[in-house]
């Protein structure tokens, strides 16, 4: 890795300076978005196992989730409301507090195998209503909470970035024994000792296994 030096001269600061360098948006980039759910939407949400949740809180701090299950685990319950059961976690509740503090939430939906995502963003709010709950059992159990969301906006997006990253080609997957574990990501920093590092390992052993819902 290596410092870079940032400089003053050339940073973009305004979206004006961003347009005068780079261009305007044309119509029909505008014009794809859409208030309402329509019938392609509702089946890509149907047949998504994988979702990325996008919020913030009230001083502008962002957090970006993953959440996933089978397909169409979260349910389209008309075409402006879409309901997101929550699943056990690790009880940070990042995304639950930034809906408390701005009830706002973006979300990208992701096929397996797909190289074009869908967007939405809306408005959230958080229910243990019983009734909603129980339309999302998995194993006999029922999440916590499930998380409401209006839909304000929601819009297709291009392939480029995945056939960019090129996800989905089977030469480029690794190993999990290639990058580092989750124990790694979560302990290396506090240079924990072997015996530390084994219990949290097994920690998270268990919760994958006794936990996942």
């Amino acid at each position: 890795m290596t410092a870079i030096e940032v400089r003053e001269e050339y940073l973009i600061k305004s979206e004006e300076a961003l347009r005068q360098q780079f261009g305007e948006t044309t119509d029909s980039i505008w014009e794809k978005a859409t208030a309402t759910l329509s019938d392609p939407m509702v089946e890509f949400i149907g047949k998504s196992p994988f979702c990325c949740i996008s919020s913030s809180d009230s001083a502008g701090r962002s957090d970006l989730s993953p959440r996933g299950d089978a397909p169409g685990f979260i349910e389209v319950a008309d075409r402006k409301t879409l309901l997101i059961p929550d699943r056990p976690g690790n009880r940070r509740y990042d995304t639950i507090r930034n809906i408390f503090e701005t009830g706002q939430m973006s979300l990208l939906f992701i096929i397996p195998g797909v190289p074009i995502t869908l967007r939405v963003n809306g408005r959230a709010e958080v229910t243990r209503d019983p009734a909603i709950l129980e339309r999302f059992p998995v194993r006999g159990k029922l999440p916590a909470m499930v998380v409401i969301v209006t839909v304000q906006e929601a819009y297709g997006h291009c392939a480029k970035a995945i056939l960019r990253g090129k996800i989905w080609q089977e030469d480029f997957k690794l190993s999990s024994a290639d990058v580092p574990s989750l124990a790694d990501l979560m302990s290396h920093h506090l240079a924990v000792n072997s015996e530390v590092y084994t219990d949290l390992e097994d920690v998270i052993s268990r919760d994958i296994r006794d936990d996942m819902y």
